[in-house]
């Protein structure tokens, strides 16, 4: 007895195992994750360190270089970058793909510890953090804004009642407040008063550490009693910061509110926030790197009504981005292709094999294949994302075949005088060998894919392993159900009916293959030539393609970079990137905008209106704009869409000039290049970020 015999003859058996397959991949579709994009393991780790007050060159010189200099000797360590800037010294440590992100983590906070005492007693301590390539945005920001309530007021009440209900929602890593004013008690000093009264700032500093501090003195206790202390030493209002005694000598007090205006603010005016070009604080959403980001952002969106009911009077909630609504259109719009194509498979199969009963073989095959593929996702760990969706969408006419073989050379043998059983039985045993070497030969093209290295591979493995487990489901499934199935539905006598007229019009077009394959076969030489002309022709055809890692997707949303004057203030960026609002909107297309500003740097957006409402892609919405946003005086406006996969660097091309050099003979090399692209004419933008033109007085 034959492999294939067992399960002809036992369908019992046959229906169980393949029903095993079935129940695995229903129980797969509801637990495997949801992303737009593969994994990626390729992430950075940025180590900020604040020095407040300190120049560039003092941040280089001794927080930069010793952190940078034990940084290099973790493993797994690309590359690094670092940048010194008044105050703020930024290292970012590029890490190699798929290496371990908690070891390299691990690793760096050790080293940075070794010389945390060697850096300046002022610095802060390093704040590490790690960004993965795929996570670079939340998967949603909300805005909250309000004509009556002041930024801080808004701040604190997102700290202390909407931020624990959005963190605690399953699957939410952080969630992040963008735009914070926390409240602060601001003391701005009045230099001219100061000078009169011979008062320098560090004065007021000393004075302030020495009346304004947190103190536990503990308990006191007796042989009956015993009493908690709590002793006042900090000051609580703003009354009792003016009336704080700044100088006294002897015979006149000069108090804190004579020499300085005393506000209850905030830490920081130094960023802005607006929605649709009106003053707000963003909250971002954060889900997980395994949580299922679609399961996440729809619990988030049913506790938003929740959190509006409780909102304080005049505070306004809106929704300025939502990452999860291009992934839920595009997954919907591969579903609804899938189920196009399933639709256009059955029918061609039903008009070459003209019979609804035997049309039930290759239609189960390709369900059960497809879910199937489901189950070996998940047992991988692969997520549903739309590079596997489109590796199962592919899938779909390469799953059929197995099963379209093993039906028609059933048919055969029963047109050939057989009983449906036993031609299944022929037929398996003939096809096994066949089967199994097509099997083989399919997983076998697509697998490599998922093995090269690089950010390639890493992106298209879940797409190489889904399409071969579907073909290899397909191959199992056509020995072990279909020979069952084309034994039960395949009817023996002469065909009648639509298919009768099928069999003929196909007899007609395999008459006239014959001829022309006659006449193809005495022209050898034409024919020989012209394959050999479309060979060479490949060669040319590639060279003039245009190359990229992948097309450019319209995912409604249209970004603007803003850079402004390294000496500029915040309000004179907001001056200039309110001329940002005004492109965005003048665009027929606008629903919404988001804008996130510094001094001398600004983020913002256009989300478009749903695709259905609108004939223009964000790329021809992107061409327009960048005509708008370069006449914009003060500020430059770079326009872009989103990369259209995970990994890929921020521009097309980057250079990368080192050098044991200072860096001021580098910066006139940069200067140099990006003198020359320019002159090329093929760049719209060059820049470098080795800057020297922010004043300083000495």
């Amino acid at each position: 007895m034959r492999f294939t015999d067992i399960f002809i003859k036992r369908p019992v058996l046959a229906i169980c195992i393949n029903l095993i397959i079935l129940v695995a991949g229903a129980q797969a579709i509801f637990k495997i994750s949801t992303r737009q994009y593969p994994r990626s393991d390729l992430a950075v780790v940025n180590i900020k360190t604040t020095y407040v007050g300190a120049s560039a060159d003092l941040v280089r010189g001794f927080v930069t270089t010793p952190l940078e200099r034990v940084i290099a000797s973790a493993d797994g360590i690309d590359y690094l970058e670092s940048s010194s800037e008044q105050s703020l010294s930024t290292i970012t440590a590029h890490l190699r793909l798929n290496f371990d992100t908690n070891s390299a983590l691990t690793q760096i906070q050790a080293k940075v510890a070794q010389v945390r005492n060697d850096l300046p007693p002022e610095a802060e301590a390093p704040v590490i953090d790690v960004e993965t390539s795929d996570n670079r945005f939340a998967s949603m920001y909300i805005s909250f804004y309000s004509t009556e309530l002041a930024a801080n007021q808004i701040t604190d009440y997102l700290n202390r009642v909407v931020q624990p209900k959005l963190s605690a929602v399953p699957g939410v890593q952080k969630a992040d407040i963008l735009g914070a004013r926390t409240f602060a008690m601001r003391i701005w000093l009045k230099s001219d008063r100061m000078a009169a009264l011979g008062i320098a700032p560090s004065d007021v500093d000393r004075v302030l550490q020495a009346n304004n501090y947190l103190s536990a003195v503990g308990a006191t206790k007796g042989s009956m009693v015993s009493v908690n202390l709590v002793a006042n030493t900090d000051l609580r209002s703003k009354e009792e910061f003016e009336q704080l005694i700044v100088k006294n000598d002897g015979t006149t007090a000069i108090h804190l509110g004579e020499i300085a205006d005393v506000v209850l603010g905030a830490e920081n005016y130094n960023e802005e926030v607006r929605f649709s070009g009106e003053a707000a604080t963003f909250m971002g959403i954060w889900a997980l790197p395994n949580a299922n980001s679609l399961d996440v952002i729809r619990d988030v969106r049913q506790l938003i009504p929740e959190i509006e009911k409780t909102l304080p009077p005049g505070l306004k909630l809106g929704i300025p981005y939502d990452g999860t609504k291009y992934i839920n259109d595009a997954i919907h719009e591969v579903i609804h292709t899938l189920m196009e194509t399933i639709l256009i498979v059955v029918c061609v199969i039903y008009l070459f094999i003209g019979s609804f009963r035997s049309v039930f073989v290759p239609v189960v095959a390709i369900p059960l294949s497809l879910i199937g593929a489901a189950a070996i996702m998940f047992s991988l760990g692969f997520t549903l994302n739309l590079l596997t969706l489109l590796a199962i969408v592919l899938a779909v006419g390469l799953v059929v075949d197995d099963a379209i073989v093993m039906l028609e050379n059933v048919e055969r043998h029963v047109a050939e005088g057989k009983r449906p059983k036993e031609a299944a039985i022929i037929a398996a045993r003939e096809l096994v060998g066949p089967t199994i070497a097509m099997t083989i030969t399919l997983a076998a093209v697509y697998a490599p894919i998922g093995i090269q290295g690089g950010l390639t591979g890493a992106l298209f493995k879940e797409f190489a392993f889904t399409l071969a487990g579907a073909v290899v489901i397909s191959g199992f499934v056509a020995l072990t159900l279909s020979p069952m199935m084309s034994s039960k539905l395949v009817k023996e006598g002469h065909s009648g009916g639509f298919k009768a007229k099928t069999d003929r019009v196909f007899g007609k077009l395999q008459n006239l293959y014959e001829r022309f394959l006659r006449r193809a076969l005495g022209l050898r030489t034409g024919i020989i030539t012209a394959a050999l002309i479309l060979i060479l022709c490949l060669f040319p055809l590639y060279m003039f393609s245009v190359k990229e890692l992948a097309p450019r997707e319209d995912q409604g949303v249209v970004f603007g970079i803003v850079q402004a004057a390294p000496n500029s203030t915040l309000d004179q960026t907001i001056k200039y990137t309110n001329l940002v609002q005004d492109v965005f909107t003048s665009f027929p297309e606008y629903d919404a905008s988001f804008q996130l500003m510094t001094a001398s740097f600004g983020f913002s957006g256009m989300v478009t209106k749903p695709w259905s409402e609108r004939t223009r892609t964000t790329q021809e919405i992107e061409a327009e704009a960048w005509g708008k946003a370069s006449a914009i005086p003060g500020v430059r406006v770079i326009v872009t869409t989103p990369p259209p996969l995970p990994g890929g660097s921020d521009f097309p091309v980057e250079f990368v000039i080192s050098s044991t050099a200072e860096p001021q003979e580098l910066y006139d090399y940069a200067q140099q290049l990006v003198g020359a692209a320019f002159a090329s004419g093929k760049f719209m933008f060059a820049d470098s970020d080795l800057q020297y033109d922010l004043p300083q007085t000495e």
